[in-house]
């Protein structure tokens, strides 16, 4: 199944001042990040922000929150999996409610909370899209498992180029000349 822009929405889960430091390839999972935040504002993807436990890991990091604008949610949490937070359950399910079943899930940590989100996700009806370029973890290697089971789970795995080229649907548009910048 394709991504359409008008069924998605974006999860982005954690990507925390004192969590990033710590992960492996971490410009490279902001900067994707960064770029699936500013396409979904481009072309009116609604946008979910998860921070964990903020008080203690800080706010979501600048880049992100640059991008962000104040355009969407950024909601707090103590779970691992953004479905088992009401706030954040409730927002993802409203969105779905209003034909936007599909989530497009970029964070960290691969193997905890994107992982049990995506998981979650899946058995309660969405289609998850997780971006490998947009997800780690400490270890490379945990990165690595949480994908090959975020697969056994029915979770889709992809990258930030298919999502915005999906979202995209076509070249020529002046929205296109605006997406292709951000993948340069």
């Amino acid at each position: 199944m394709l991504l359409a822009r008008d069924k998605s929405q974006l999860l982005i889960v954690d990507v925390q001042q004192k969590l990033v430091g710590a992960i492996s390839g971490k410009d490279k999972v902001v900067e994707a990040c960064v770029r699936l935040v500013r396409a979904a504002r481009l072309l009116d993807v609604p946008i979910t922000i998860s921070e964990q436990y903020p008080q203690g890991l800080g706010p979501t990091v600048d880049p992100i929150r640059e991008a962000f604008a104040n355009n969407g949610f950024v909601l707090d949490k103590v779970e691992f999996s953004c479905l088992k937070s009401e706030a954040l359950r409730e927002r993802l399910h409203e969105l779905r409610r209003k034909g936007r079943p599909q989530v497009v899930v970029g964070g960290i940590e691969a193997h905890v909370c994107v992982l049990q989100t995506a998981i979650d996700l899946e058995a309660q009806g969405f289609e998850a899209f997780v971006v490998a370029d947009a997800i780690g973890s400490r270890d490379k290697a945990s990165a690595k498992r949480a994908v090959s089971r975020l697969l056994k789970s029915g979770a889709d795995v992809v990258d930030s180029e298919m999502v915005l080229f999906e979202w995209l649907e076509r070249a020529g548009t002046p929205e296109f000349k605006e997406i292709q910048a951000l993948i340069k």
